[in-house]
């Protein structure tokens, strides 16, 4: 079976500044890391260095024992069904912010290694960042409630599982997002997810308020 892939791109994905310093490693920001976060922010808009993309596409979702069934592959993975409990089909999706800031980490990396880290944390952050918003968006313009997205490399669930990924989308040529053989992705800042549609968990959202501690939903 072919599934239709989606292409949508983004602009306006606010900065949340408070994860850029925790991907950063400080615990909080002076008055120089604060001001340093805003002059690479500048200087990515600047540059036009962050592009946000993502494709998609729904699937069938069988689930039995530790097998995930998606029509066009099957993984093995305890979490990844515990994670999808009972959800009607499945949300798969790549997600990246483009080149430029990879760009920007290559050139200070040479010259200035303080701007690249922040420029690391930045790119970090908004890839996670404009992922939340794509889920956000899909699940008011689909009117669906989505579980908390279950990457390759998560849990049991092996990163080897994003050669179907990258089979099922082709990304390559809706985004310009290729795998290596070491299974690593360029651009670097990208994700790619699997989401339960409609699933089982009452408490996705407020986590902090559940009592599951070691429910794989937990962020």
């Amino acid at each position: 079976m072919i599934y239709k892939v989606g292409k949508k791109t983004y602009s306006g994905v606010p900065v949340n500044f408070n994860e850029v310093v925790r991907y950063a490693g400080a615990k909080r920001a002076d008055e120089n890391l604060k001001n340093l976060i805003e002059s690479c922010a500048r200087e990515c808009e600047r540059e036009k260095a962050v592009n946000y993309a993502v494709c998609f596409t729904e699937t069938p979702l069988s689930l039995k024992g530790d097998s995930a069934d998606f029509s066009a592959f099957t993984l093995k993975s305890g979490n990844l069904v515990t994670a999808m409990r009972g959800a009607e089909s499945a949300l798969i999706f790549a997600c990246t912010v483009g080149m430029g800031i990879d760009r920007l980490i290559k050139k200070y990396s040479e010259i200035n290694p303080t701007r690249a880290l922040i420029f690391q944390a930045l790119g970090a952050e908004r890839v996670e960042t404009f992922t939340d918003f794509f889920i956000a968006d899909y699940e008011k313009t689909h009117g669906v409630k989505l579980s908390p997205r279950f990457s390759a490399g998560y849990g049991d669930l092996p990163l080897a599982a994003q050669k179907d990924v990258f089979s099922l989308l082709n990304p390559q040529k809706y985004l310009g997002l290729t795998l290596n053989d070491s299974l690593l992705m360029s651009p670097s800042k990208s994700v790619t997810a699997f989401a339960g549609v409609n699933g089982d968990c009452a408490n996705i959202g407020y986590c902090g308020d559940c009592e599951e501690k070691e429910c794989v939903y937990r962020r």
